[in-house]
């Protein structure tokens, strides 16, 4: 199964007022492990960047003006993705309107929401009630964010990819079969061995049975397997 997390980083929260794409991220994954498999791109929005806006990306009009245009690189994002990946995208909606509204001015196909699995909506099934930003998700999993200082695409998608194979159930999503110990540093296939039953189990074979069974052995020839371990 493949699925590709991603991350858009935007000029705002609005393409309908003129908002566009300035960064997305996102990470390959098959069978829900990371691949080594990537797509990052700058873009250029077209428009002046919002002093907000460069705040939080810590990008500006000098560093996306020669970045290309998202109708320069949308074909190669699409090819990227795929045409059946799920999307595992936090806070999905926002996101998908985004690619969405750049694929429609670039007259490209625009995206479904049921390829989007949202992990926002995901965390708060598990954990209702608590906090469901990306930061507080790395602190519950003990998730090293401290290169966080600002918003990256790249960073984010790499943050959320860990976070989603928390939610799922771990790293190794086939129940730890396969996942090390904390406490003996062992895989737990490794660290296990059975041990011998304490109480023999009963026999469930009946006196008729065993009757009938040495009946049946007699009757062979004395060269018979069986006839010389009676």
């Amino acid at each position: 199964m493949r699925e590709i997390v991603l991350d858009t980083e935007t000029t705002g929260f609005e393409p309908a007022e003129g908002d566009r794409i300035v960064e997305i991220g996102a990470i390959e994954l098959i069978n829900h492990m990371p691949t080594g498999q990537v797509y990052h791109q700058y873009i250029n929005p077209e428009r002046a960047m919002p002093v907000a806006a460069f705040e939080v990306h810590g990008l500006g009009d000098d560093f996306l003006r020669d970045k290309p245009p998202f109708a320069a690189i949308g074909a190669a994002f699409l090819e990227f993705i795929g045409n059946d990946s799920q999307l595992v995208i936090h806070n999905a909606a926002f996101d998908m309107k985004f690619l969405n509204a750049e694929l429609n001015w670039a007259g490209m196909p625009v995206l479904s929401m049921d390829r989007a699995l949202d992990t926002v909506a995901l965390a708060r099934r598990k954990f209702p009630g608590s906090p469901a930003s990306l930061d507080a998700l790395c602190r519950r999993f003990g998730i090293d964010n401290s290169q966080r200082e600002k918003h990256g695409a790249l960073l984010d998608s790499e943050l959320l990819a860990e976070v989603y194979l928390e939610l799922i159930g771990g790293r190794q999503p086939d129940f730890a079969l396969s996942t090390s110990s904390e406490t003996t540093g062992q895989s737990v296939t490794d660290a296990w061995r059975p041990t011998a039953r304490p109480n023999k189990l009963p026999p469930r074979l009946t006196e008729t049975e065993k009757t009938a069974h040495d009946a049946f052995v007699a009757s062979l020839s004395g060269d018979a397997i069986w006839s010389r371990y009676r």
